[in-house]
This record gives C-alpha cells, sequence and structure tokens, in this order.
C-alpha cells in the first residue's frame, strides 16, 4: 500500500468516525469522473474474531462538479429519504462527520473533497445483452421514481442548471453553428439539416413541461445500466448509484437516456451506423421493469411520452456532440479528432431508426402500461 495514500484514507476515516483500524485499501475502478478507494477495516463479528468491514471513500472531482456542497446536500436528502421509507431495503448511506464540525456528509481540506459511503457486496455491468438483467434495470430505475414519488423536487438544487433543456441545447448549437469559431460548420452541414429539421419534434417533452403538462419530479439523470447494483448469484437489482446527478427533472429525461444507452445495437460512438438503431427486445424489457413499478404514479401523459422521450434524448444528445465538434471539442473527452464527429452520426442513426419504429416502440410502451395498472 501506498503510505501517502493510507495516510490520507486514515484522516479521511477518523474524520467520519470509522471504527476499527485500517486493514488494506484498494482502487476502484468506477466511472470516469471519481476517484474511488474500497477501504477495509477490521471489525470484532460479536465473537470474538476479526472480519473485514468495507467502505467505498470518494475523492468527488472539484473542476467537473462545481457546486460538490449542493450536490451532497441533494444526495444526502435523497437516501435518507429512501431509507427512511425502506428501511430493510439495500440502501446507500453516506456517513457524517464528527459533531466538531456540523456534522457534514464531506470532508473538505480546501484541496481535496472526500465523502464516505457503505460498500454493498454487488456486481455490475456496462453493457448486456440478457433481457432478464435489463428488466431488472428498469425495475431498479422505475423503483426509484416510485419511492421519491412524494418527496418535494422544490427541496434539491439544479446542480446542473438547464441540463435536460433540449430547447437551450439548440439555441447554443445555432448560436454556435452562426459563428463558426473552428470553421467546421461547412463539413457538417448534412448533420445540421437534419437535426433542426426535427427540432420542434425532439424539443416535445420541455415545450410540454414549460406549458405545465408534465410535473416536475427528483430525477436520476444518468440511467445508465452500469449506475443499478445486481446481486452477484440472482441478478435481481439492489439500489441505484451514482446520484451526482440527482436534481429536479422530467420522467421522460430518465426513461429516454437508459434506452438510449441501453437498447442501441452498437456503442454510441460506433463508425459503423449500418448497424446502429433500437433494439425492441431491449426497449421492451426495459419498458416493462420500470412501468412494472412506476405505472401508477405516473400521469398519463408522462405514459404516453415515454417512446418519444427516447427520440427527445437522442436528438438532445445529438446537440451537445455537434455542438462540440463545431466549437473545437471543448467538454467531451475525445480520443480522437472526429470523435465527436462519430458520436454525432451514430446518434443521428439512432434518431432516425427511432422514427421508423415509434409506433411500435409507443404500442410497447402502452402494452406494458395495461398489463401493470393497478395490479399493486
Amino acid at each position: 500500500m501506498d503510505s501517502k495514500v493510507t495516510g490520507k484514507l486514515l484522516k479521511i476515516g477518523e474524520a467520519f468516525n470509522i471504527e476499527g483500524p485500517l486493514f488494506s485499501y484498494e482502487e476502484l475502478n468506477m466511472g470516469n469522473i471519481n476517484r474511488t478507494y474500497k477501504v477495509n477495516y477490521i471489525r470484532d463479528d460479536g465473537t470474538g474474531l476479526a472480519k473485514l468491514k468495507p467502505f467505498l471513500f470518494q475523492r468527488v472531482n472539484t473542476y467537473a462538479f462545481k457546486n460538490p456542497i449542493q450536490l451532497m446536500e441533494n444526495i444526502d436528502r435523497v437516501t435518507e429519504y429512501i431509507r427512511m421509507k425502506r428501511p430493510d431495503s439495500v440502501n446507500l448511506h453516506f456517513h457524517h462527520t464528527g459533531r466538531e464540525d456540523g456534522r457534514k456528509t464531506y470532508l473538505f481540506d480546501g484541496d481535496e473533497f472526500w465523502r464516505v459511503c457503505n460498500f454493498v457486496p454487488s456486481v455490475t455491468f456496462m453493457t448486456c445483452d440478457d433481457l432478464n438483467i435489463i428488466r431488472n434495470a428498469g425495475k431498479a430505475f422505475g423503483d426509484f421514481q416510485t419511492v421519491l414519488a412524494d418527496f418535494d423536487p422544490a427541496q434539491l438544487y439544479y446542480t446542473i442548471p438547464d441540463f435536460h433543456d433540449t430547447r437551450k441545447r439548440y439555441e447554443k448549437l445555432e448560436h454556435d453553428i452562426a459563428s463558426d469559431s473552428c470553421g467546421r460548420v461547412a463539413e457538417v452541414k448534412d448533420e445540421i439539416d437534419y437535426i433542426l429539421s426535427v427540432k420542434d419534434k425532439a424539443c416535445l417533452l420541455t415545450d410540454l413541461f414549460n406549458e405545465g403538462k408534465l410535473p416536475l419530479r427528483v430525477t436520476h439523470n444518468d440511467t445508465k445500466i452500469n449506475n443499478v447494483l445486481f446481486d452477484e448469484e440472482t441478478h435481481d437489482a439492489l439500489v441505484v448509484i451514482d446520484l451526482d446527478t440527482v436534481m429536479p427533472g422530467i420522467v421522460g429525461s430518465d426513461f429516454g437516456d437508459a434506452i438510449r444507452f441501453a437498447a442501441n445495437y452498437t456503442e454510441e460512438d460506433s463508425r459503423d451506423t449500418s448497424k446502429t438503431g433500437i433494439d425492441l427486445n431491449v426497449f421492451w424489457a426495459f419498458a416493462e421493469g420500470f412501468l412494472s413499478e412506476t405505472v401508477d404514479a405516473l400521469t398519463n401523459l408522462e405514459i404516453d411520452t415515454l417512446a418519444a422521450s427516447c427520440f427527445s434524448l437522442t436528438c438532445e444528445l445529438v446537440t451537445r456532440f455537434l455542438d462540440d465538434y463545431i466549437d473545437g471539442d471543448k467538454y467531451f473527452k475525445i480520443n480522437y479528432p472526429e470523435h465527436n464527429l462519430v458520436r454525432t452520426r451514430c446518434q443521428i442513426a439512432l434518431a432516425r431508426d427511432m422514427e421508423r419504429k415509434m409506433e411500435a416502440m409507443d404500442a410497447i410502451v402502452k402494452g406494458c402500461a395495461a398489463k401493470y395498472k393497478n395490479v399493486k
């Protein structure tokens, strides 16, 4: 073990009142933003024998998350609310520091921002073609919505303002097209023509929300399958993780982005767009899981726009990838010069396929909703 890292982790454990001597640690590959360690402490199991008690220590990337204190306040309010309603379930719990500094869910020493969470033995999947696992992921995100259905989203901060305001994403794209600061607009004319041609259709959810027709809810905003922990043997979903982007939003944003990521036949940056498209079997499995948990908590209009939300979120990401390419690749990490353009073209291919299959997608949603309506 690195003595410098060990010393840092010891100080963090002391600040969060973690009992027992630190035995070992390992750095985990969890996402690309924060730095995460599994830290093992020695505990007495009650019989005089020692056992290891693991915790997750995370150093939050304050460059990526400009308001980490607000972020942690959101997470603490949501996780403690869930623990209160579901005390016997597997839940996330973020530890608090000592009373002398106000019992905070974080430790900030002026340089680094740390938090400590319980460790949940589990397995995760980056991608998956097992429909049962996809269905269970849908149930997990649906359960997250349902348990928070009566939580007032006004209690949460907007840690990323206008994150899923598709109209504003389009406004920025159009501004940067006009500016053409890097001289790239001419080479992406076809991509620009397509995404502007579907602008009103893509902005459906934003417009309905601004008209007061869709309710504000607590949303996760990063509903990838790898943000669900599964039982190692049964593959039942245990708990939803990575709550850094939890804030007020529209339920369709969570559903649509989950489908955009999970149901594409290809990776989101595939160069071979001939294979890109939406897998209706994956769509059906996720929708069934999601609606089995949420159907009685959602409004009719929310259900009726779930299929359309997939197109909206895909187009929204097109505007972001395309805008970043036009503006000189300042936001998204790229692995080669045209990476954002490749991403743009792949997501456009996915959006086009969704347009072709929208009637079938809508029928699947309505069928799942009818199956589970008032069955609990």
